[in-house]
């Protein structure tokens, strides 16, 4: 049985492929769920909180032909993993198809702008938690589920590379994320799973009010060497094309999809 209704095969199709996004609600995550059910994925759309816009987001896909269904779990806790992956199953067996999936995306993540002096013990284990603890046990719990020839795309940040005080907590836990990646793409490659991170820049969502202020993303454009700030469609074309057959010689990479920015 196919799991999406496009069964074109044209460049980018993911016709018969299974994806999950988390944090697929707003910003970045919803316009990856969109870009994926655009060419022929059925997604799994996971929020934390925001099961409307979650909804929105599949109705969305569904409008266009495409098939999507929501999935809520808190992945600021321990258990959120097992959540999430319960729901996967359960909503996958009520729809006839098998336990298995063809799409990571580790996009649900937390900021948090603090320099070190700042920063409450709580504050590092929750930002640690939702930015690298959660997608390693999602991966290493999804391990089982993933088909060969699957593929993990992380979402980081080019503030890994760029030196921003406040970002003290975050920085580091999108580093190790980055570095779970490269460890990841040699260790999956046996199977054809490829695992690569995507680093946005300053994007306009509601996450980022900067880049979303008319005025203030007019300064940060000036940091930017194609002289805008990114909106997420650019960010969730590249997660596609990882996504996709045309992607299959790209892992262990680390992507800037800033836009030039602070080179």
């Amino acid at each position: 049985m196919s799991a999406a209704l496009n069964v074109n095969a044209a460049p980018g199709s993911l016709a018969g492929k299974v994806a999950l996004v988390t944090g697929a609600s707003r910003g970045i995550g919803r316009a990856i769920a969109l870009a994926l059910g655009r060419r022929g994925a059925f997604v799994a759309a996971h929020f934390g909180s925001a099961r409307e816009k979650a909804e929105q987001v599949a109705r969305e896909i569904a409008d266009a032909g495409g098939q999507a269904f929501v999935l809520g779990a808190d992945l600021a806790t321990t258990d959120g993993v097992r959540v999430l992956l319960d729901g996967l199953r359960a909503a996958l067996r009520e729809r006839g198809l098998p336990e298995a999936f063809d799409i990571l995306v580790n996009n649900a993540g937390e900021g948090l702008r603090a320099r070190i002096a700042e920063v409450q013990p709580d504050d590092y284990d929750r930002i640690m938690q939702v930015n690298l603890k959660t997608p390693f046990f999602l991966i290493q719990q999804s391990l089982a589920l993933l088909r060969d020839g699957g593929r993990i795309v992380n979402i980081s940040s080019m503030g890994t590379r760029a030196a921003y005080p406040r970002m003290s907590v975050y920085a580091p836990a999108k580093a190790g994320l980055e570095a779970l990646t490269l460890v990841l793409a040699a260790e999956l490659g046996s199977r054809g799973i490829t695992v690569n991170a995507v680093l946005p820049g300053a994007t306009a969502t509601d996450l980022n009010r900067d880049a979303s202020d008319p005025v203030a993303s007019v300064a940060i454009a000036q940091t930017v060497a194609l002289g805008r700030v990114g909106q997420p469609d650019d960010v969730a074309d590249i997660v596609a094309f990882l996504a996709s057959h045309e992607g299959r010689w790209v892992t262990g990479q680390k992507i800037d999809a800033s836009g030039g920015q602070r080179l």
